[in-house]
């Protein structure tokens, strides 16, 4: 994300598949590496779904970089765990220099935080990941100590130690192989919103030129290796459109890239309408098709919108040779004014990652860490858990992946140090039919979460469904994902949503919902799927 107005949640909002049997180290030679490169659409499908490790290396503190600044715990080897175990396949990680820049005129990166970048780069490389890497906060002109500003006065000085920071970073990774994937900056543009400007475009270009040639004479697998470029504020209008924004020459690439092939991506973010996906107010809390309230919808931004721009990335460039990727996208938590929220939370994550998919691109949702209200957060990064399962399953399985049926799911934020650890998963009571339910709840204090995983056992496609169940007294659910739930309390029906509506045989779907509960954590019983009762 771009400006600090436009962050929500924390001090700052911020915004692979591996080979076959190979772990990836770092001490992989040049032509092991330089053998595992992938052709355009190959790439594109290996990446599958991405996740951002956002608000951490590119949090600051009065202009010094810093992980913990904005409110994050250190980044762990066990969050990475937990991300891959989702299903994501690719990581991006926002990276701030800022204050860690030495002087001119070598502007030599300190020493630690290169090597602690190097640390949690390693975290999701060496699992196979997919990972990217930016120089994330160091335009925009709100953060305290940014320097890579585009119409600025110096260019000659900027550019001079754009090269500098790069050239050490590329050196850095040189023998890292295309499972590492560069990325020159991040939204940079003027600050002001509105057609480009010139001559910043004219700099942002030149940036973008000098990144190129920069990491491609550093050798290794840096001269094969992916890299990722954006254009005015990654917006797709202004990259696609005739603002100024034109593709380095890549002329440094290694001879050993087949001549028709590319090894240049263009980046954009899409956070369209931002009246849903980012405005910090209840007023739009539904999105696309589903909607079932036109005043809580944005009256632009739609489905039909999203295909149009990203079409534009395919006309424009895939069709050139030249993959996108969507580095950024997500819509903050209103679940506070919409109880239903997350559905179409989900629904948006579900189209932006298949559009773009659709349109020869990949993509990554934006998760700054903080879950509550406005956040963006998939993950509690303290537990290493999921806090929004309808979410990820959407993003998992729109990117035609497999997310885990079951997978453990943090407590509420309320929850308070001390609290009772989460009780055992439970079993529903049996009974006949064609369907089985499993419960896993996972209880503390007043409140409980609880994944029902639903189970077609028939020999016939499920198209839509009704889940009827019955809660235990005193219990009262605050809030759900991958269906929709009413009533609150006592016999409740839970309503497919649109990605997951038909269950082919022997096909199944994960719901949840969180609920506050008078002393009694148990789960729910009478469980019947379109009126059949669920073993």
């Amino acid at each position: 994300m771009s400006s600090r107005v436009r962050r929500a949640g924390l001090a700052v909002f911020a915004a692979g598949l591996a080979l076959t049997g190979a772990v990836y180290g770092v001490a992989r030679s040049t032509a092991a590496n330089a053998a595992a490169q992938l052709t355009a659409p190959q790439l594109v499908a290996d990446m599958g779904a991405g996740w951002n490790l956002g608000n951490q290396l590119e949090a600051n503190a009065n202009g010094i970089p810093s992980e913990t600044a904005w409110g994050n715990p250190v980044i762990t080897q066990a969050l990475i765990d937990r991300v891959k175990a989702s299903g994501f396949k690719t990581i991006r990680i926002p990276v701030s220099y800022l204050g860690k820049i030495g002087a001119a005129p070598n502007y030599t990166v300190d020493s630690a935080w290169l090597s602690r970048i190097q640390e949690v780069v390693n975290y999701a490389y060496n699992s196979g990941l997919y990972v990217l890497i930016n120089m994330h906060g160091d335009g925009y002109k709100s953060v305290t100590g940014s320097w890579l500003v585009c119409d600025a006065s110096d260019q000659t000085t900027i550019k001079a130690k754009y090269q500098k920071v790069w050239q050490q970073v590329a050196t850095k990774f040189a023998s890292y192989n295309d499972h590492l994937i560069f990325e020159s900056m991040n939204e940079e543009f003027d600050g002001q919103y509105g057609n480009p400007t010139q001559p910043c475009y004219s700099n942002i270009v030149a940036y973008n030129q000098i990144f190129v040639d920069t990491v491609r004479r550093t050798g290794g697998t840096n001269a094969s290796r992916w890299l990722l470029i954006p254009g005015w504020n990654t917006n797709i209008e202004y990259t696609t459109g005739n603002y100024g924004f034109s593709l380095p020459t890549d002329t440094y690439r290694s001879s050993s890239i087949p001549s028709g092939e590319q090894r240049l991506m263009i980046s954009v973010h899409y956070y369209d309408p931002w009246d849903f996906a980012g405005q910090e107010d209840g007023n739009i809390t539904q999105w696309g098709a589903a909607a079932t309230n036109p005043a809580k919808k944005s009256t632009w931004g739609q489905e039909d919108y999203m295909d149009q721009m990203l079409k534009k990335m395919y006309d424009t460039f895939v069709t050139k040779g030249y993959p996108f990727f969507v580095g950024e996208y997500g819509s903050v938590d209103k679940t506070s004014a919409d109880a239903a929220n997350n559905t179409y939370r989900a629904n948006f994550a579900k189209a932006v990652v298949a559009t773009a998919k659709k349109y020869g691109g990949a993509s990554a949702y934006w998760d700054n860490g903080y879950n509550g209200q406005y956040g963006l957060g998939l993950f509690n990064r303290s537990s290493n858990t999921v806090t929004q399962q309808g979410i990820v399953s959407a993003i998992i399985n729109a990117a035609g992946g497999t997310s885990p049926t079951t997978p453990p799911i943090s407590p509420s934020p309320s929850k308070t140090p001390g609290s009772p650890s989460p009780s055992p998963s439970k079993s529903s009571p049996g009974g006949a039919g064609t369907c089985r339910v499993v419960n896993a709840v996972s209880a503390w204090n007043t409140g409980l979460t609880n994944n029902i995983t639903i189970a077609n056992t028939g020999s016939t496609a499920i198209n839509g469904w009704n889940l009827v169940f019955t809660l235990p007294a005193g219990q009262t659910i605050t809030g759900g994902w991958s269906a929709t739930y009413s009533p609150s309390s006592g016999t409740v029906t839970a309503t497919n949503v649109s990605y997951n509506g038909t269950l082919a045989p022997g096909a199944s779907a994960t719901i949840g919902y969180q609920a506050n509960h008078t002393g009694n954590a148990g789960a729910p019983t009478g469980f019947k799927l379109n009126g059949s009762t669920c073993s």
